[in-house]
């Protein structure tokens, strides 16, 4: 089993759709009283998009960044210039994610339109694109594994692990009780954190063995829908190295433990 031990506790902002104004006010006035460093201007600006921008991620070369739109395109930018290198089409609703893998020029898409894309751009003179419909609803995000998987979670209230290289069909499938925002997988150990709309936060490794369920009450936990989880690549923060953000405008640090078992099964 993994054990769960919460830390410290740091505000963040809900979906504007959700906060009054009054509460609007106070989150600003929060901001305004924290005693650290506030960054006004950004160094570059990219234009390209028609539509709500909803995700990014760095290439793994580190000088491009893909982005995710409500304009049903992701784009490919080069940071140091700004330019718009190419635009990727294809999806028929908006786009919901997208995520890089670390190592190759992989980029994965998701989509409200129930499927999620690769897009291979390892060959310098075209890149490929592969369409995977293994949902039924709005896939909510798709990441890299290690191993070379994906990732997939929906509103269909599955989520599935697939091989990169034999797609056609997931290698493990988890069913679960809410539908699935933001996943995450860990790089170090293998687990999956799926965030839920009824405030729960479960742990299962890439074979769909459930591992752990994180706390979910008045005093730990949250409070409304978990809207996405991030793991760090370190312990930081007094042992953190899971965090978990949602609706109730709060980001949550986590030390999750596998017990001996679980290291031996990763």
């Amino acid at each position: 089993m993994a054990a769960v031990t919460p830390h410290a506790q740091e505000k963040a902002h809900s979906s504007e759709d959700e906060i009054d104004m009054s509460e609007k006010e106070d989150a600003e006035e929060a901001l305004e009283n924290l005693d650290c460093a506030m960054i006004r201007t950004p160094s570059a600006e990219l234009h390209g998009h028609t539509g709500v921008i909803i995700a990014a991620d760095w290439m793994s070369t580190g000088d491009q960044i893909v982005t995710a739109s409500w304009d049903r395109t992701a784009n490919v930018y080069d940071t140091t210039t700004g330019e718009l290198l190419q635009s990727l089409a294809g999806h028929d609703q908006e786009l919901t994610h997208t995520s890089t893998h670390p190592n190759q020029k992989l980029v994965v898409t998701s989509s409200k339109d129930t499927t999620f894309r690769l897009w291979d751009f390892r060959d310098r003179s075209m890149h490929s694109v592969n369409v995977f419909q293994g949902h039924t609803e709005a896939v909510t995000s798709a990441v890299f594994a290690v191993g070379d998987k994906v990732v997939s979670g929906s509103d269909d209230r599955t989520v599935k692990v697939w091989e990169i290289k034999n797609m056609r069909s997931p290698i493990a499938t988890i069913r679960l009780d809410s539908p699935v925002n933001r996943l995450s997988v860990s790089a170090n150990h293998n687990i999956i954190a799926i965030p839920h709309d009824n405030r729960h936060v479960r742990l299962y490794d890439l074979n769909g063995n459930r591992l752990s369920r994180l706390p979910r009450g008045n005093r730990q936990g949250h409070k409304r829908m978990v809207c996405a989880t991030a793991w760090a690549d370190k312990e930081v923060l007094g042992g953190c190295n899971l965090f978990t953000c949602g609706f109730d405008r709060k980001v949550l640090g986590w030390n999750i433990c596998l017990d001996k078992e679980n290291k031996d099964r990763d």
